[in-house]
């Protein structure tokens, strides 16, 4: 069970599965190397002293850096392929303030504005912790041949799914979303995102 409770936002708590590993966010440095040191070795379980040492000081700046953009919990997701290789995703929740006066405003106002784009496919969703709203976006990008590995133009397309969470208990909307570059995972992503958002919850969990 995951919590977010800094800068005077109200904390939000929610599960993950296995397979997603977070970045070390902290506020201090030490307490950021102690969490990256962590982090490396669960993410290079076969690894050695070596490649944790080389490894953690990249993974503690990434850690500064995502929080000092205003996210709350980042991870990266890794599953195993029944095929082989690895699908992976990029998972991030932060909080933005609102003035709304009732969740329910809140949500219809995000909803308003993300309809405006027609790339967007947006939909409302009632969370058991209330009303949010979905936003799902698919993009194509072309890579050059100079940076692609087979010196060849390349085509590569990315998914993000974006979910707006209106807090009941204070002026801020919770924001999780997923991006990825692994759309042949796409249906099991959205899915396992759909799980995630099932156990949002704004109250302290029951033991």
């Amino acid at each position: 069970m995951e919590s977010s409770d800094s800068d005077g936002i109200p904390p939000v708590w929610f599960t993950v599965p296995d397979g997603f590993h977070p970045l070390p966010i902290a506020a201090t440095p030490d307490e950021r190397a102690a969490l990256a040191d962590g982090f490396v070795r669960e993410l290079f379980p076969n690894g050695d002293d070596a490649l944790w040492a080389s490894s953690a000081p990249y993974y503690a700046r990434m850690g500064e850096l995502v929080g000092s953009c205003g996210l709350e919990y980042s991870a990266l997701g890794l599953f195993a392929r029944d095929e082989g290789g690895v699908a992976h995703c990029a998972f991030h929740v932060g909080a933005v303030e609102s003035g709304h006066p009732s969740v329910e405003a809140a949500a219809t106002g995000i909803r308003e504005v993300l309809v405006r784009d027609e790339t967007n496919d947006v939909r409302w969703l009632d969370l058991p912790c209330g009303p949010a709203v979905s936003c799902i976006t698919l993009r194509e990008f072309t890579v050059p041949a100079e940076l692609a590995a087979d010196g060849q133009d390349t085509r590569l397309r990315t998914g993000q799914i974006q979910v707006h969470v209106p807090f009941p208990t204070g002026p801020y909307v919770a924001v999780f979303a997923l991006d990825t570059a692994a759309t042949d995972y796409w249906g099991e992503f959205c899915d396992m995102t759909a799980a995630v958002l099932r156990t949002v919850s704004f109250d302290p969990p029951q033991e």
